[in-house]
């Protein structure tokens, strides 16, 4: 039976793609900090005949960082699907924000990307198949954040590496979702409460998606028609118009905030 390793699978995105890769029969390796609810969800998913292996580390520690590398270098338990997921946002300006929370973020969601991957693909070349599935963002193609600027290099550097891998039989997708039902807004206090329903996505419709793109050797795969349009939109709208649009947004939510506070 091959094996997958999903990092961040506690929730959202990542616990989708744990629960439909263990549905297609795929044993798990699950890595997240949060290690009471990593047994939580392993013994759920061993309920359905799998094996699965918890590994609680931070991705933001070197040490505990390179532990997962070793695993997905070790040629006796071999993955065949890695997804890069673990990631998070943070609720403030760059300019008068804390320098270190910014830090954390780049240091959790863009160098595990590449060392992890760096450490899955070696064996997956060798073998001559297996994915890599790096959890990028809408926000890649917009000029917005360190959070967008982080995401900008995953899209980007999965970009790269599916050049790198054309014909040895390995593949790389960059999943580029919009806003999906997930704890990720709550957990950077993100009020959400005026955003628009239509462009709400669901955690399945996004790993489908994924998975079917993935299928069909695409390198993108952005899930909802809205967002689909709006990434196009961003290859011949002026990044200058894209940054007004954004300044406007902030206004408006800090006209929003302050008017709750009265």
């Amino acid at each position: 039976m091959s094996t997958a390793l999903v990092t961040g699978p506690t929730s959202g995105i990542g616990q989708g793609f744990a629960r439909r890769l263990a549905s297609d029969g795929y044993d798990l390796v699950l890595v997240a900090r949060d290690e009471e609810r990593l047994e939580r969800l392993s013994g759920e998913l061993r309920a359905g005949g799998i094996e699965v292996e918890v590994v609680a580390a931070d991705l933001g520690n070197r040490e505990q960082l390179a532990a997962v590398e070793n695993r997905l270098r070790d040629p006796d338990r071999p993955v065949e699907v890695l997804v890069n997921n673990a990631g998070f946002s943070i609720n403030q300006r760059f300019v008068d924000g804390d320098v270190d929370a910014e830090q954390s973020l780049i240091d959790v969601m863009v160098t595990p990307v590449m060392r992890l991957s760096s450490a899955a693909v070696g064996g997956m070349v060798g073998r001559g198949s297996g994915s890599v599935i790096n959890v990028s963002s809408v926000a890649s193609f917009l000029p917005f954040s360190t959070y967008s600027a982080a995401k900008a290099w995953v899209t980007s550097f999965t970009q790269g590496l599916a050049t790198e891998l054309d014909g040895t039989g390995v593949r790389a997708l960059a999943l580029c979702p919009g806003f999906v039902r997930t704890e990720f807004h709550e957990r950077a206090d993100i009020d959400m409460d005026r955003s628009d329903d239509r462009w709400w996505l669901e955690v399945d419709v996004v790993v489908q998606q994924a998975m079917d793109d993935l299928r069909r050797g695409k390198v993108i795969s952005v899930p909802g028609w809205p967002y689909r349009a709006l990434v196009a939109g961003t290859h011949v709208v002026p990044r200058d118009v894209l940054r007004r649009a954004e300044r406007l947004r902030r206004s408006r939510i800090s006209r929003g905030a302050a008017q709750r506070a009265r």
